[in-house]
């Protein structure tokens, strides 16, 4: 059997130009600038080849269409690609409510794979969610669905919040 070998180029913007700039922003403005091109996105949004979805305040979601370059030796979407989509939309949606000068580590993540992900699954999104908010930990969660609203994945994930930062 002859292996084919694949090819995937891409870019990403200075990261380093976002966190200053967060420095004077809340961080739903600093949510909606990246949105509209203003700063740079995480360079793991072009990494794994995902987009922001929709941003709003306490709501983030970011869109995911698998690629063949997401698998796993089984032929399926790996399971860190889901966690990272997963992950992101949480703490986004966390990052959404939080003001100037504050910012969030994540403490704990679990996810539940409940389907197979593949290229044949078309768009997905994963929505994240605040479950509470309190003044030094957040609990979230997020799930990953197709357009008919089936569930291929869930996550609760715990944050810590970090003032003056």
């Amino acid at each position: 059997m002859e292996i084919k070998e694949r090819e995937r180029t891409y870019s990403w913007g200075n990261p380093l130009e976002g966190v200053e700039l967060s420095k004077s922003l809340s961080g739903l403005e600093y949510l909606l600038a990246m949105k509209r091109g203003e700063i740079p996105a995480s360079p793991l949004i072009n990494t794994l080849d995902f987009s922001i979805g929709e941003i709003e305040e306490g709501k983030v979601s970011f869109v995911l269409e698998p690629k063949e370059f997401h698998y796993n030796p089984n032929g399926s979407v790996h399971g860190g690609v889901i966690t990272s989509l997963l992950d992101s939309a949480m703490g986004c949606t966390l990052h959404s409510l939080l003001p100037k000068g504050t910012v969030y580590t994540t403490l704990e993540l679990k996810v539940n794979f409940l389907k197979r992900v593949h290229t044949g699954s078309g768009m997905l999104v994963a929505e994240g969610k605040v479950i509470h908010l309190g003044g030094t930990t957040a609990l979230l969660e997020a799930s990953l669905k197709d357009p008919k609203g089936a569930t291929y994945a869930h996550a609760v994930s715990t944050c810590l919040i970090l003032k003056n930062a």
